[in-house]
C-alpha cells in the first residue's frame, strides 16, 4: 500500500546540477512535494533510481512480476523492455502477456513493439507480428517505442516492411531502437539516418564512434553472455549525454547478485565522473524514451534510491511512486502467481537422427567467443568414425543440433568449437530468436536425451550425462522461456545445471546463455537455425562441408 506522506533525510545527489547537498525529501501521494536543505550531516545518499535501457526480461527466465521483485533490491526502478522473445513464440498475445503480468507490479516496465518477428525468413518461429499488428501495438499507450530493428540489411536496402514499421513509430512520436552489430562508416550512417535512434550491439569504440557521429545514442551492454562494458565504458565520460547502460540478456544467477548498480560502481572505479555515470544510468533513458520516471525533483514521481556511498553504491532502500519496494536487499513487492502460456509441440528425437554422413571437404565450424554474440568461421578437418562425422573432444569440436519446437521436422546439425565439454550434453528451448530447441554435446545418445528432456518439459534447460546417470532439467513452462518461481528458486536450479556443464569441461562464463545465441542468425558469422547452417555475413544458408 502506498504511503501517502513521508520524509526522508539524506545527501541528495543533484545529477544535472553536479552537486550533493543534505536535505529532507518530502513525499506526498506518490510524488516529491518538497526538497528542503537541512543542517545535519546524513550518512547516506539519495539519487534517482537506475534504469536498464535495453533488456529482454524473458532472458532472466523470470516473468516480469518476478523480475521486478529482484531488480528493485539493486536500485533498479524501471526497464526499457523488448518483448520480442515471447513475441517470436506467441506473437501479439505474447506481448500482451508481458504487459498484463508487468501490470501486476509497481515496477515501471516500458515495453516496445517488436519489429522483427520472425527475426529472419531462414528459421521457424511460433508466430509473426505483421506491419499492421506493429501499428496497433504502437497505438497502445503502454508501448513506448519500436523495438530493436535487427534487420539492418532490410533497412539499408529499403525493404518496405522495415521502412513502414519505422515510419509508423516516428509518425507516433515514438523512438526506434537499433541493432546493427559491426556496422561501420557510411553504412552505419545510412542505417541511423533511416530513423534509428540507439544501438546496443557495439563491441568496439570505433564502431560506437561511427554510430555516435551519425546521431545515435549508445547503450553500453553488459549481460550474461555479451559483455561489452570494458571496451565501451570510457564513452560515458566522453559522451555523457549520448550513452546509457543496459544488460540486454541477464540470467537469474547474475540478476540475484546485481544489476545496473554493478555497472555504475565499476564505471566510477574506472575514474569516470560520478555525475556522468549517473546521467547515463538514471537520466538519459528518461529523456530519450520520455519515461514517466522521477529524476528526484520537486513534482516528480517519487522514484529514487538510498545508497551507502557514491563509491560502492550499496542499495539500502528503493522507492517507486513513493512506496518503499525494497529495503536492505529484501523486496516488499508481493508475489503474484503467474499464468502459464505456451506454444510447444514436443517432438522426441532418436540418436540415429543426429548422425552426420562424411562428405568430401573440410567442415565449416562455428567458433563461439566467450563474452561475445558474434562468432568466427573455422575450416577444420572432420573426425570420421565408420563414415560418420562425430564430435572430437580432443580438439573441442562438438556436435550442435537445433530441433523445431513448433512442428515435426528433421534436426539441423552443425559443429562448434570452444564449448569445452568432455562429457555429456546440454540443451535449451531458449534459442534466440525463434526459440527452437538447441543442444551441444559429446555423444549422439546424450544429445538426444538432453533434447528430449527439454521436449518432455514443454521447454526448459537440461544437462545430461548418461554414464553418470545425470539428467537435470529446469522447466520453463511460460512460452518455453520463463519459469513460474522466484529469482532465488530459478537461480538455484540454473546454477545446478551451470555447475554440471562446467564440471564436464566448459570454460565459458555462461554456457547456456552462449548456447542460446548460437541460433541468432542476425549476428554473424556462422549460426545454426532449425533449417540449417547460416552465413550471417552473406545472409544465406551455407553447406556443412565446404
Amino acid at each position: 500500500m502506498t504511503v501517502r506522506s513521508q520524509r526522508v533525510v539524506g545527501n541528495v545527489v543533484d545529477v544535472p546540477g553536479r552537486r550533493v547537498f543534505a536535505a529532507e525529501v518530502h513525499i506526498a501521494d506518490g510524488r516529491i512535494a518538497a526538497i528542503k536543505p537541512v543542517d545535519s550531516q546524513p550518512q547516506t545518499y539519495l539519487l534517482p533510481g537506475f534504469i536498464d535501457a535495453h533488456v529482454h526480461v524473458e532472458s532472466s527466465m523470470l516473468v516480469p512480476s518476478e523480475f521486478a521483485r529482484i531488480a528493485v533490491t539493486h536500485g533498479t526502478v524501471a526497464t526499457v523492455s523488448d518483448p520480442h522473445e515471447i513475441g517470436n513464440v506467441l506473437g501479439v498475445s505474447g506481448v500482451e502477456y508481458m504487459l498484463d503480468n508487468a501490470g501486476e507490479s509497481p515496477f515501471k516496465f516500458y515495453f516496445g513493439a517488436p519489429s522483427c518477428v520472425p527475426a529472419t525468413t531462414f528459421e521457424t518461429s511460433g508466430a509473426e507480428i505483421t506491419v499492421d499488428e506493429v501499428k496497433l501495438l504502437l497505438d497502445d499507450p503502454r508501448i513506448l517505442y519500436l523495438s530493436e530493428m535487427m534487420n539492418f540489411p532490410g533497412v539499408l536496402n529499403g525493404a518496405p516492411d522495415c521502412m513502414e514499421k519505422i515510419a509508423a513509430a516516428l509518425q507516433r512520436g515514438k523512438p526506434v531502437d537499433g541493432h546493427a552489430p559491426g556496422l561501420r562508416g557510411e553504412e552505419a550512417a545510412r542505417y541511423i539516418a533511416a530513423g534509428i535512434t540507439t544501438d546496443h550491439e557495439c563491441f568496439t569504440k570505433e564502431e560506437a564512434f561511427d554510430k555516435l557521429a551519425a546521431g545515435a545514442k549508445i547503450s553500453i551492454r553488459e549481460g550474461s553472455a555479451a559483455r561489452n562494458f570494458d571496451a565501451l565504458v570510457a564513452l560515458i565520460g566522453e559522451h555523457p549525454l549520448q550513452t546509457m547502460l543496459c544488460s540486454d540478456d541477464k540470467h537469474p544467477d547474475e540478476l540475484l547478485t546485481g544489476h545496473i548498480n554493478v555497472l555504475v560502481r565499476r564505471a566510477v572505479e574506472r575514474g569516470i565522473d560520478v555525475y556522468d555515470v549517473l546521467q547515463a544510468a538514471c537520466l538519459n533513458p528518461i529523456e530519450h524514451y520520455a519515461l514517466d520516471v522521477g529524476r528526484l525533483r520537486v513534482g516528480d514521481p517519487a522514484d529514487f534510491i538510498e545508497v551507502d556511498s557514491l563509491e560502492k553504491f550499496g542499495v539500502l532502500r528503493t522507492w517507486i511512486d513513493g512506496e518503499v519496494v525494497a529495503e536492505r536487499g529484501v523486496t516488499t513487492i508481493p508475489r503474484v502467481e503467474p499464468t502459464v502460456v505456451n506454444r510447444f509441440k514436443a517432438t522426441l528425437v532418436e540418436p540415429a537422427q543426429l548422425a552426420v554422413q562424411h562428405d568430401e571437404g573440410m567442415l565449416q565450424v562455428i567458433e563461439a567467443l566467450d563474452g561475445q554474440l558474434i562468432t568466427n568461421r573455422l575450416s577444420l578437418q572432420p573426425k570420421v568414425v565408420n563414415d560418420e562425422v562425430v564430435s572430437d573432444v580432443d580438439r573441442d569440436l562438438l556436435k550442435m543440433v537445433v530441433v523445431n519446437r513448433y512442428q515435426a521436422a528433421p534436426p539441423a546439425i552443425a559443429f562448434i568449437q570452444n564449448f569445452g565439454l568432455k562429457h555429456g550434453a546440454m540443451a535449451s528451448s531458449v534459442a534466440h530468436d525463434s526459440h527452437n530447441v538447441i543442444a551441444v554435446g559429446v555423444s549422439d545418445e546424450d544429445l538426444a536425451s538432453a533434447i528430449n528432456a527439454v521436449m518432455e518439459s514443454g521447454g526448459g534447460l537440461s544437462a545430461v550425462y548418461s554414464a553418470e546417470n545425470v539428467r537435470e532439467v529446469l522447466p520453463l513452462p511460460v512460452a518455453g522461456l520463463m519459469a513460474t518461481g522466484t529469482c532465488v528458486e530459478v537461480a538455484a536450479a540454473y546454477q545446478k545445471l551451470d555447475a554440471a556443464v562446467k564440471g564436464w569441461g566448459s570454460s565459458l562464463r555462461a554456457p547456456y546463455m552462449t548456447l542460446s545465441f548460437m541460433a541468432l542468425l542476425v549476428i554473424p558469422e556462422l549460426k545454426l537455425s532449425d533449417q540449417g547452417l547460416f552465413d550471417g555475413k552473406r545472409f544465406e544458408f551455407t553447406p556443412l562441408h565446404a
